[in-house]
């Protein structure tokens, strides 16, 4: 359901026209309950790789959608599948540990996974999980690397081929404040866009997992389960967590940047080797300038938001706040509830409705790989202190490397 209209004045045919645009053009989000009373709902088997605490509560939302049955998990530690076995009632004989075990979880009758393990195992399991013939449900970012993104962006396409669903889960993309919002100001509701700014403002984070890494720093299974931590495994917070707010720069300007310049660094991170700040300026086609900035340490302010500013307005998003549209044309926009949840929920419920009425066109592949690469192209800038431009990051081809001797197959 479309939010509310806006505050726009007047009754020309051009603003009718606009708003049949704007209603018509939007794609349809269906809720849980929606799809579970289709006459197309069945129960689709659903195996889970990576059971820790994101994958423990998003199995949770796949379980209250109602046409989810979870049979299987697969994670490296074994205390993380016996807690989700007694939390999702899977049977013990379809529990498997180990790095490998998303492949014999993929060898078992499911028809889809869901994969929340660290991202930067996401490619080769998301490659496995199509070529086994399974629909792929991917936590974002969907890669760490080029390298990665590439795979991922094969394997969608090869999902399309196979008559497969691939869908990654972003949750700003399902609100519908969002999309009115954008769509509004790409049709030119505020004009010329100059320039705009993304953040992502929040406090410490991983400190439970950190004491793991403080005590035996060189111990690949402490890495592991603090992989927030880890640049090779996250991808830094810019890729891991950041990637929501320059996802909406990306979307909003429906471009990739020419080049990016950054800096950054860690001065408050005790453990692990990810930075907790940066800051990079952005020049994307036609000279628009986005000046990004992030931090991850300290208290007091807390915020993802997104703004874009134009010659006749400015668009204002918010993840946890309100979405909206001020200048000539505004638009009033609101604020989705716990958009964290909901909007999990909504790609849920989006994937079961292309599963069981054979809907393959898998958009949300594309649009993810392009902010991921936003993303590697700023922490690459603020790497080197310097300049970096797209094509040259592309023409390197960077692929991380884990070193994760040691740990069990």
């Amino acid at each position: 359901m479309e939010p509310e209209n806006s505050n726009k004045t007047g009754d020309s045919q051009k603003g009718f026209d606009r708003r049949h645009f704007l209603t018509a053009s939007a794609p349809m989000i269906l809720s849980a309950s929606a799809v579970r009373g289709s006459q197309a709902n069945s129960r689709i088997t659903l195996g889970l790789i990576g059971c820790g605490g994101r994958g423990s509560w998003i199995a949770d939302l796949f379980q209250k959608h109602g046409g989810y049955q979870i049979v299987a998990g697969a994670d490296y530690f074994q205390d993380r599948l016996d807690t989700f076995a007694e939390k999702i009632q899977v049977p013990k004989d379809r529990l498997y540990s180990g790095l490998s075990s998303y492949q014999r979880l993929l060898e078992g009758k499911i028809d889809a996974v869901a994969i929340e393990s660290p991202p930067y195992f996401h490619p080769l399991q998301a490659q496995a999980a199509v070529a086994a013939g399974k629909h792929v449900f991917l936590a974002k970012p969907v890669a760490v690397d080029l390298s990665g993104c590439q795979k991922v962006a094969e394997a969608g396409k090869k999902a399309t081929e196979k008559k497969l669903c691939f869908l990654v889960d972003f949750q700003t993309r399902t609100d519908p404040f969002y999309r009115e919002a954008i769509k509004r100001a790409q049709f030119g509701d505020i004009g010329r866009i100059i320039c705009g700014e993304a953040n992502y403002f929040c406090g410490p984070t991983w400190d439970r997992q950190a004491e793991f890494l403080k005590a035996d720093p060189n111990n690949p299974e402490a890495r592991l389960r603090a992989w927030g931590l880890d640049q090779a495994l996250s991808g830094d917070v810019i890729t891991e967590q950041n990637i929501h707010a320059l996802d909406v720069a990306g979307w909003i300007l429906d471009a990739e940047p020419l080049f990016a310049v950054g800096t950054g660094g860690r001065k408050a991170r005790q453990a692990g080797t990810c930075w907790d700040y940066f800051s990079v300026i952005y020049t994307f086609p036609n000279e628009v300038v986005v000046t990004f900035c992030s931090k991850q340490m300290g208290q007091g302010w807390d915020d993802i938001c997104c703004r874009m500013y134009g010659v006749d307005g400015t668009i204002d998003t918010h993840y946890f706040g309100e979405v909206s549209i001020r200048g000539k044309i505004p638009y009033k926009g609101g604020k989705m509830e716990n958009l964290f949840s909901r909007g999990a929920e909504a790609n849920i419920a989006a994937f079961h409705q292309d599963i069981t009425q054979g809907q393959y066109a898998n958009s949300t592949v594309p649009q993810s790989v392009r902010s991921n690469r936003i993303t590697i192209l700023g922490r690459q800038a603020a790497y080197c202190h310097g300049k970096v431009t797209w094509e040259e990051m592309m023409r390197a081809g960077e692929a991380l490397d884990l070193k994760l001797d040691g740990l069990k197959g």
